[in-house]
Protein backbone atom coordinates (compact mmCIF):
# COMPACT_ATOMS: atom_id res chain seq x y z
CA UNK A 1 0.00 0.00 0.00
CA UNK A 2 1.41 3.37 -1.06
CA UNK A 3 1.76 6.37 1.21
CA UNK A 4 -1.11 8.09 -0.63
CA UNK A 5 -3.44 5.15 -0.11
CA UNK A 6 -2.51 4.93 3.56
CA UNK A 7 -3.14 8.64 4.04
CA UNK A 8 -6.53 8.42 2.32
CA UNK A 9 -7.49 5.44 4.50
CA UNK A 10 -6.57 7.33 7.66
CA UNK A 11 -8.46 10.43 6.53
CA UNK A 12 -11.51 8.30 5.65
CA UNK A 13 -11.44 6.68 9.06
CA UNK A 14 -11.23 10.04 10.78
CA UNK A 15 -14.13 11.41 8.71
CA UNK A 16 -16.22 8.34 9.53
CA UNK A 17 -15.44 8.71 13.23
CA UNK A 18 -16.40 12.39 13.12
CA UNK A 19 -19.70 11.56 11.39
CA UNK A 20 -20.53 8.94 14.01
CA UNK A 21 -19.63 11.33 16.82
CA UNK A 22 -21.69 14.13 15.31
CA UNK A 23 -24.71 11.89 14.82
CA UNK A 24 -24.42 10.69 18.41
CA UNK A 25 -24.18 14.25 19.71
CA UNK A 26 -27.13 15.38 17.56
CA UNK A 27 -29.24 12.43 18.73
CA UNK A 28 -28.55 13.18 22.37
CA UNK A 29 -29.14 16.90 21.88
CA UNK A 30 -32.52 16.35 20.23
CA UNK A 31 -33.69 13.55 22.53
CA UNK A 32 -36.65 14.46 24.77
CA UNK A 33 -35.56 15.94 28.07
CA UNK A 34 -36.15 13.52 30.92
CA UNK A 35 -37.08 14.12 34.52
CA UNK A 36 -34.15 14.24 36.91
CA UNK A 37 -34.40 11.73 39.79
CA UNK A 38 -34.42 13.43 43.18
CA UNK A 39 -34.96 12.15 46.69
CA UNK A 40 -38.14 14.14 47.30
CA UNK A 41 -39.38 14.79 43.79
CA UNK A 42 -43.21 14.95 43.86
CA UNK A 43 -43.34 13.77 40.26
CA UNK A 44 -41.33 10.64 41.06
CA UNK A 45 -43.96 9.32 43.46
CA UNK A 46 -47.33 7.95 42.36
CA UNK A 47 -50.09 10.45 42.95
CA UNK A 48 -53.81 9.87 43.10
CA UNK A 49 -55.71 11.45 40.25
CA UNK A 50 -57.99 14.01 41.83
CA UNK A 51 -60.12 16.46 39.93
CA UNK A 52 -63.60 17.86 40.50
CA UNK A 53 -66.18 16.72 37.99
CA UNK A 54 -68.73 18.67 36.03
CA UNK A 55 -71.89 17.84 34.16
CA UNK A 56 -71.57 16.25 30.76
CA UNK A 57 -72.53 19.59 29.24
CA UNK A 58 -69.06 20.88 30.13
CA UNK A 59 -67.71 18.95 27.18
CA UNK A 60 -69.85 20.92 24.77
CA UNK A 61 -68.68 23.67 22.53
CA UNK A 62 -68.37 27.11 24.05
CA UNK A 63 -70.42 29.83 22.36
CA UNK A 64 -68.27 32.44 20.68
CA UNK A 65 -67.31 35.23 23.07
CA UNK A 66 -65.00 38.15 23.37
CA UNK A 67 -62.18 36.13 24.92
CA UNK A 68 -62.47 32.96 22.82
CA UNK A 69 -59.55 32.36 20.48
CA UNK A 70 -57.13 34.46 22.48
CA UNK A 71 -54.02 35.43 20.52
CA UNK A 72 -52.07 37.80 22.73
CA UNK A 73 -49.67 37.70 25.68
CA UNK A 74 -46.03 38.28 26.65
CA UNK A 75 -42.67 36.85 25.85
CA UNK A 76 -41.74 34.91 29.01
CA UNK A 77 -38.31 36.50 29.09
CA UNK A 78 -39.93 39.93 29.50
CA UNK A 79 -42.26 38.92 32.31
CA UNK A 80 -40.49 38.49 35.62
CA UNK A 81 -41.60 35.89 38.15
CA UNK A 82 -40.33 34.92 41.56
CA UNK A 83 -39.76 31.20 41.01
CA UNK A 84 -38.81 30.74 44.65
CA UNK A 85 -42.23 31.93 45.79
CA UNK A 86 -43.94 29.83 43.14
CA UNK A 87 -42.26 26.69 44.47
CA UNK A 88 -43.81 27.32 47.89
CA UNK A 89 -47.41 27.42 46.63
CA UNK A 90 -49.66 25.18 48.79
CA UNK A 91 -51.36 22.21 47.18
CA UNK A 92 -54.62 21.59 49.09
CA UNK A 93 -56.38 18.28 48.54
CA UNK A 94 -59.70 18.10 46.78
CA UNK A 95 -62.91 16.93 48.39
CA UNK A 96 -66.34 16.42 46.85
CA UNK A 97 -68.63 19.44 46.86
CA UNK A 98 -72.28 19.19 47.79
CA UNK A 99 -74.55 19.50 44.79
CA UNK A 100 -76.05 23.03 44.64
CA UNK A 101 -79.81 23.42 44.98
CA UNK A 102 -82.27 24.75 42.44
CA UNK A 103 -82.28 28.51 41.96
CA UNK A 104 -84.92 30.56 40.10
CA UNK A 105 -82.16 32.71 38.59
CA UNK A 106 -80.99 29.92 36.28
CA UNK A 107 -83.65 27.19 36.69
CA UNK A 108 -87.22 26.59 35.64
CA UNK A 109 -88.97 25.44 38.84
CA UNK A 110 -92.31 23.66 39.14
CA UNK A 111 -93.90 23.08 42.54
CA UNK A 112 -95.26 19.61 43.35
CA UNK A 113 -97.63 19.48 46.32
CA UNK A 114 -98.51 15.98 47.55
CA UNK A 115 -101.72 15.22 49.45
CA UNK A 116 -99.78 13.68 52.34
CA UNK A 117 -96.25 13.65 53.68
CA UNK A 118 -94.03 11.43 51.50
CA UNK A 119 -91.19 9.27 52.79
CA UNK A 120 -87.74 9.66 51.32
CA UNK A 121 -87.75 6.00 50.24
CA UNK A 122 -90.96 6.48 48.28
CA UNK A 123 -89.62 9.64 46.66
CA UNK A 124 -86.39 7.91 45.65
CA UNK A 125 -88.34 5.05 44.11
CA UNK A 126 -90.35 7.52 42.03
CA UNK A 127 -87.39 9.54 40.72
CA UNK A 128 -86.81 9.35 36.95
CA UNK A 129 -83.85 7.20 35.85
CA UNK A 130 -81.97 10.12 34.25
CA UNK A 131 -81.13 13.54 35.63
CA UNK A 132 -81.25 15.45 32.35
CA UNK A 133 -83.90 16.88 30.05
CA UNK A 134 -82.20 16.94 26.70
CA UNK A 135 -78.83 18.60 27.36
CA UNK A 136 -79.98 20.40 30.53
CA UNK A 137 -79.59 19.20 34.14
CA UNK A 138 -82.86 18.13 35.75
CA UNK A 139 -83.44 17.72 39.49
CA UNK A 140 -86.12 17.11 42.09
CA UNK A 141 -85.89 18.42 45.65
CA UNK A 142 -88.02 17.84 48.71
CA UNK A 143 -88.83 20.12 51.64
CA UNK A 144 -87.65 18.16 54.67
CA UNK A 145 -90.39 18.06 57.32
CA UNK A 146 -87.90 18.13 60.17
CA UNK A 147 -85.32 20.66 58.98
CA UNK A 148 -87.57 22.74 56.67
CA UNK A 149 -84.72 22.74 54.13
CA UNK A 150 -84.87 21.87 50.44
CA UNK A 151 -82.70 18.86 49.67
CA UNK A 152 -82.33 15.87 47.37
CA UNK A 153 -84.64 13.12 48.71
CA UNK A 154 -82.84 10.79 51.11
CA UNK A 155 -83.93 7.50 52.73
CA UNK A 156 -85.35 7.74 56.22
CA UNK A 157 -86.57 11.34 55.77
CA UNK A 158 -90.08 12.75 55.36
CA UNK A 159 -91.03 15.47 52.87
CA UNK A 160 -94.08 17.70 52.88
CA UNK A 161 -93.51 19.32 49.49
CA UNK A 162 -91.40 18.89 46.35
CA UNK A 163 -90.12 20.98 43.48
CA UNK A 164 -88.77 19.93 40.10
CA UNK A 165 -86.36 22.05 38.10
CA UNK A 166 -84.47 22.15 34.83
CA UNK A 167 -81.59 24.51 34.02
CA UNK A 168 -82.39 27.37 31.67
CA UNK A 169 -79.05 27.38 29.83
CA UNK A 170 -75.52 26.02 29.77
CA UNK A 171 -72.70 25.88 27.26
CA UNK A 172 -74.83 23.59 25.11
CA UNK A 173 -77.27 26.45 24.54
CA UNK A 174 -80.64 27.66 25.81
CA UNK A 175 -83.51 25.47 26.99
CA UNK A 176 -85.83 24.86 24.03
CA UNK A 177 -89.45 23.78 23.72
CA UNK A 178 -88.59 20.08 23.29
CA UNK A 179 -86.42 20.06 26.41
CA UNK A 180 -89.11 21.91 28.36
CA UNK A 181 -91.66 19.30 27.29
CA UNK A 182 -89.33 16.51 28.40
CA UNK A 183 -88.98 18.26 31.76
CA UNK A 184 -92.78 18.42 32.11
CA UNK A 185 -93.15 14.72 31.27
CA UNK A 186 -90.56 13.67 33.86
CA UNK A 187 -91.93 15.95 36.57
CA UNK A 188 -95.50 14.82 35.85
CA UNK A 189 -94.51 11.16 36.13
CA UNK A 190 -92.88 11.82 39.49
CA UNK A 191 -95.91 13.78 40.68
CA UNK A 192 -98.27 10.95 39.67
CA UNK A 193 -96.11 8.41 41.54
CA UNK A 194 -96.29 10.35 44.83
CA UNK A 195 -99.87 11.58 44.28
CA UNK A 196 -98.92 15.26 43.99
CA UNK A 197 -100.45 18.16 42.09
CA UNK A 198 -97.86 19.89 39.82
CA UNK A 199 -97.86 23.59 38.97
CA UNK A 200 -95.81 24.29 35.84
CA UNK A 201 -94.78 27.79 34.68
CA UNK A 202 -95.64 29.03 31.18
CA UNK A 203 -93.43 27.37 28.57
CA UNK A 204 -93.10 30.35 26.22
CA UNK A 205 -92.09 32.70 29.02
CA UNK A 206 -89.49 30.27 30.36
CA UNK A 207 -88.03 29.55 26.91
CA UNK A 208 -87.73 33.30 26.29
CA UNK A 209 -86.02 33.70 29.65
CA UNK A 210 -83.66 30.89 28.72
CA UNK A 211 -82.69 32.58 25.47
CA UNK A 212 -81.99 35.87 27.24
CA UNK A 213 -79.83 34.13 29.85
CA UNK A 214 -78.00 32.17 27.15
CA UNK A 215 -77.25 35.39 25.28
CA UNK A 216 -75.78 36.94 28.41
CA UNK A 217 -73.70 33.81 29.05
CA UNK A 218 -72.43 33.77 25.46
CA UNK A 219 -71.35 37.40 25.70
CA UNK A 220 -69.57 36.89 29.02
CA UNK A 221 -67.97 33.48 28.63
CA UNK A 222 -64.18 33.34 28.68
CA UNK A 223 -61.86 30.37 28.32
CA UNK A 224 -58.24 31.44 27.95
CA UNK A 225 -55.64 29.11 26.49
CA UNK A 226 -51.90 29.55 25.92
CA UNK A 227 -49.33 27.27 24.34
CA UNK A 228 -45.81 26.68 25.67
CA UNK A 229 -43.57 25.49 22.84
CA UNK A 230 -40.09 23.96 23.18
CA UNK A 231 -37.35 26.14 21.71
CA UNK A 232 -34.95 23.27 20.92
CA UNK A 233 -35.07 19.81 22.50
CA UNK A 234 -38.50 18.25 23.07
CA UNK A 235 -39.77 17.22 26.51
CA UNK A 236 -40.72 13.83 27.88
CA UNK A 237 -43.97 13.41 29.89
CA UNK A 238 -41.94 12.86 33.04
CA UNK A 239 -39.99 16.07 32.46
CA UNK A 240 -43.22 18.05 32.04
CA UNK A 241 -44.77 16.48 35.13
CA UNK A 242 -41.68 17.13 37.23
CA UNK A 243 -41.51 20.82 36.37
CA UNK A 244 -45.26 21.29 36.75
CA UNK A 245 -45.29 19.51 40.13
CA UNK A 246 -42.74 22.01 41.44
CA UNK A 247 -45.33 24.73 40.77
CA UNK A 248 -48.14 22.90 42.56
CA UNK A 249 -49.77 20.91 39.74
CA UNK A 250 -51.19 17.46 40.46
CA UNK A 251 -52.39 14.72 38.06
CA UNK A 252 -55.85 15.26 36.63
CA UNK A 253 -58.57 12.76 35.82
CA UNK A 254 -57.29 12.03 32.31
CA UNK A 255 -53.83 11.09 30.97
CA UNK A 256 -51.90 14.11 29.78
CA UNK A 257 -53.80 16.46 32.11
CA UNK A 258 -52.50 18.24 35.22
CA UNK A 259 -54.40 20.71 37.38
CA UNK A 260 -53.45 23.47 39.81
CA UNK A 261 -55.85 23.12 42.77
CA UNK A 262 -57.81 26.04 44.17
CA UNK A 263 -57.09 27.30 47.67
CA UNK A 264 -60.45 25.94 48.88
CA UNK A 265 -61.10 22.23 48.90
CA UNK A 266 -63.64 20.88 46.45
CA UNK A 267 -63.61 23.82 44.03
CA UNK A 268 -62.62 23.54 40.35
CA UNK A 269 -58.89 23.90 39.63
CA UNK A 270 -57.33 27.29 39.01
CA UNK A 271 -55.45 26.21 35.91
CA UNK A 272 -55.20 23.19 33.66
CA UNK A 273 -52.04 21.97 31.94
CA UNK A 274 -52.44 19.57 29.04
CA UNK A 275 -50.19 17.67 26.65
CA UNK A 276 -50.45 14.86 24.10
CA UNK A 277 -52.50 11.97 25.50
CA UNK A 278 -50.69 9.41 23.32
CA UNK A 279 -47.37 10.52 24.80
CA UNK A 280 -48.77 10.11 28.30
CA UNK A 281 -49.97 6.56 27.49
CA UNK A 282 -46.82 5.46 25.62
CA UNK A 283 -45.14 2.20 26.65
CA UNK A 284 -41.85 4.07 27.13
CA UNK A 285 -42.76 7.65 28.12
CA UNK A 286 -39.09 8.69 28.28
CA UNK A 287 -38.90 8.25 24.51
CA UNK A 288 -42.08 10.22 23.82
CA UNK A 289 -41.36 13.67 22.43
CA UNK A 290 -43.63 16.56 23.47
CA UNK A 291 -43.06 19.76 21.52
CA UNK A 292 -45.76 21.87 23.19
CA UNK A 293 -48.11 21.96 26.16
CA UNK A 294 -51.19 24.09 26.87
CA UNK A 295 -52.13 26.21 29.87
CA UNK A 296 -55.82 27.06 30.16
CA UNK A 297 -58.09 29.02 32.48
CA UNK A 298 -61.88 28.70 32.59
CA UNK A 299 -62.64 32.19 33.91
CA UNK A 300 -66.20 31.59 35.10
CA UNK A 301 -65.21 28.55 37.17
CA UNK A 302 -62.63 30.35 39.36
CA UNK A 303 -63.30 33.19 41.80
CA UNK A 304 -61.53 36.46 41.04
CA UNK A 305 -59.98 36.57 44.54
CA UNK A 306 -57.80 33.63 43.49
CA UNK A 307 -56.19 35.95 40.88
CA UNK A 308 -56.10 33.09 38.36
CA UNK A 309 -54.86 35.16 35.43
CA UNK A 310 -51.91 36.47 37.41
CA UNK A 311 -51.15 32.90 38.48
CA UNK A 312 -51.34 31.79 34.86
CA UNK A 313 -48.81 34.43 33.82
CA UNK A 314 -46.43 33.49 36.62
CA UNK A 315 -46.72 29.76 35.97
CA UNK A 316 -46.20 30.23 32.22
CA UNK A 317 -43.10 32.35 32.79
CA UNK A 318 -41.66 29.89 35.33
CA UNK A 319 -42.23 26.90 33.03
CA UNK A 320 -40.78 28.67 30.01
CA UNK A 321 -37.66 29.56 31.99
CA UNK A 322 -37.21 26.10 33.51
CA UNK A 323 -37.99 24.12 30.35
CA UNK A 324 -36.48 26.44 27.71
CA UNK A 325 -39.83 27.19 26.11
CA UNK A 326 -41.59 30.14 24.54
CA UNK A 327 -45.13 31.34 25.26
CA UNK A 328 -47.43 31.30 22.22
CA UNK A 329 -51.08 31.64 21.32
CA UNK A 330 -53.23 28.64 20.40
CA UNK A 331 -51.83 28.68 16.86
CA UNK A 332 -48.20 28.58 18.00
CA UNK A 333 -47.44 32.26 17.32
CA UNK A 334 -45.10 33.84 19.93
CA UNK A 335 -46.90 36.43 22.01
CA UNK A 336 -45.78 40.03 22.60
CA UNK A 337 -45.37 41.32 26.13
CA UNK A 338 -47.57 44.40 25.86
CA UNK A 339 -50.79 42.43 25.29
CA UNK A 340 -51.14 40.86 28.75
CA UNK A 341 -52.05 43.97 30.74
CA UNK A 342 -55.02 44.85 28.47
CA UNK A 343 -56.28 41.27 28.85
CA UNK A 344 -56.08 41.63 32.63
CA UNK A 345 -58.10 44.86 32.42
CA UNK A 346 -60.71 43.18 30.20
CA UNK A 347 -61.04 40.37 32.73
CA UNK A 348 -61.65 42.80 35.58
CA UNK A 349 -64.48 44.36 33.54
CA UNK A 350 -65.88 40.89 32.86
CA UNK A 351 -65.78 40.06 36.58
CA UNK A 352 -67.72 43.24 37.36
CA UNK A 353 -70.40 42.41 34.78
CA UNK A 354 -70.83 38.89 36.18
CA UNK A 355 -71.06 40.31 39.71
CA UNK A 356 -73.79 42.70 38.55
CA UNK A 357 -75.87 39.77 37.30
CA UNK A 358 -75.42 37.78 40.56
CA UNK A 359 -73.35 35.26 38.59
CA UNK A 360 -69.95 36.02 40.06
CA UNK A 361 -67.09 33.98 38.64
CA UNK A 362 -66.46 30.96 40.81
CA UNK A 363 -69.91 31.06 42.41
CA UNK A 364 -72.16 27.98 42.42
CA UNK A 365 -74.54 29.51 39.89
CA UNK A 366 -71.76 30.60 37.53
CA UNK A 367 -70.16 27.17 37.63
CA UNK A 368 -73.50 25.60 36.74
CA UNK A 369 -74.34 28.08 33.99
CA UNK A 370 -70.90 27.98 32.35
CA UNK A 371 -70.67 24.20 32.20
Amino acid sequence: MSTLQLSLAIIGGLVLALIVAYNTWTSRRNAPKRALPTEHDPAAEPAQRLEPGFDAGAAGAMPPGEFHGLDRGPEPSEHTVDAGDALQLPVPPFSPERRPGLDPLIDVIASLQPEHVVSGDAALAALPPTRRAGSKPFAIEGLNEATQQWETPAPGQRYQSFQAGVQLANRMGALNEIEFSEFVVKAQAFADAINAAPDFPDMLQEVARARELDQFASDHDAQLMFMLRARQAAWSPGYVQQNAARLGFVPGAMPGRLVLPASTQGLPPLLTLGYDTQAALADDPDQSAIRDITLSLDVAQVHRTEQPFARLRDVAAALCQAMDGVLCDQNGTPLPAMAMDPIAADLELLYDQLDGRDLSAGSVLARRLFS
